[in-house]
């Protein structure tokens, strides 16, 4: 069964999410942040088996919006995730029957980012799962433009700006927002775009949006999943993560996606695809 609540307000503006409750009493919670570059989708983006196989398997699923970019910069997409962790323990408890000692934070590429960025908040999940997250946001690979994404259909500025909206918003389709990341990872302008700050001048501030960089010991236990063969998000974007979280001493594990391309989760006909989400759910018994 689905519910739908608000855990915040922004004016006119409802950042929502949808609760899918399991059987089991007092069970954990997993919850699930979409991807999209922080600028496009929504908290129904998530994939119907994969809330199945985590009902089955005894956990809830939450699945939430967040307010998007470039109309919401870093800073306050990040405060986003940090009030939704905070309403779930003081208020979400009190509506939904989940155990608050017991949350997960998963999510996709931008989802898997914030997923990941979550470990830094005040409020802390107990368990980050990230499908091709990424732990810095200054690397090479979003500050320049992509060998990938030039091979596409090129946009031009004009365009991108024209669908950026005079009021926040908290849930898009790909349809009306894709050309704005588009036109962003052709011109290496995304950092410019989602935090209005200039990498080269303002380093320090953007260190703090990079979860690789602020792994301390209370950084929740990490699985991190990727394909090898992602031309979106690189591969070593999890290896890079993986090993810092490892140095630190926090329990973590990286699965990887022989071939395995950006989105690999979406074939869940996939048996490799399959294997992973069973690994996932062992991760989670094991550290909720």
């Amino acid at each position: 069964m689905k519910t739908t609540f608000t855990y915040k307000q922004i004016n006119d503006c409802s950042i929502k999410g949808d609760f899918y409750s399991t059987e089991e009493k007092n069970a954990p919670l997993i919850v699930y942040i979409h991807g999209g570059g922080l600028i496009w989708g929504s908290r129904e983006d998530m994939h119907k088996e994969q809330i199945k196989r985590y009902q089955e398997a005894g956990f809830n699923v939450c699945s939430i919006d967040y307010r998007l970019a470039p109309e919401t910069k870093l800073p306050d997409i990040t405060k986003d995730i940090g009030d939704m962790l905070q309403w779930l323990h003081d208020e979400g408890r009190k509506t939904y029957d989940f155990n608050a000692d017991k949350i997960a934070v998963t999510g996709s590429s931008a989802g898997g980012y914030l997923a990941l960025l979550s470990g830094t908040l005040p409020v802390k999940p107990k368990v980050i799962v990230s499908f091709y997250g990424y732990g810095n946001i200054q690397g090479d690979w979003y500050t320049k433009p992509s060998p990938h994404f030039l091979k596409m259909t090129k946009v031009p500025e004009n365009l991108a700006k024209q669908l950026i909206q005079h009021k926040p918003v908290s849930e898009a389709p790909i349809e009306r927002r894709y050309a704005i990341y588009l036109y962003c990872r052709q011109q290496g302008k995304w950092i410019d775009y989602v935090t209005s700050w200039n990498p080269g001048i303002n380093a320090d501030a953007l260190s703090m949006y990079c979860p690789v960089e602020n792994i301390d010991a209370d950084f929740p236990a990490t699985l991190l999943l990727h394909g090898d063969a992602d031309k979106d998000v690189p591969y070593q974007e999890s290896v890079n993560m993986h090993e810092a979280l490892s140095n630190a001493g926090i329990t973590t594990e990286l699965i990887t996606i022989p071939n395995g391309e950006h989105s690999f989760d979406e074939n869940m006909e996939n048996p490799t695809v399959t294997k992973a989400f069973d690994q996932v759910i062992s991760f989670f018994k094991s550290n909720l």
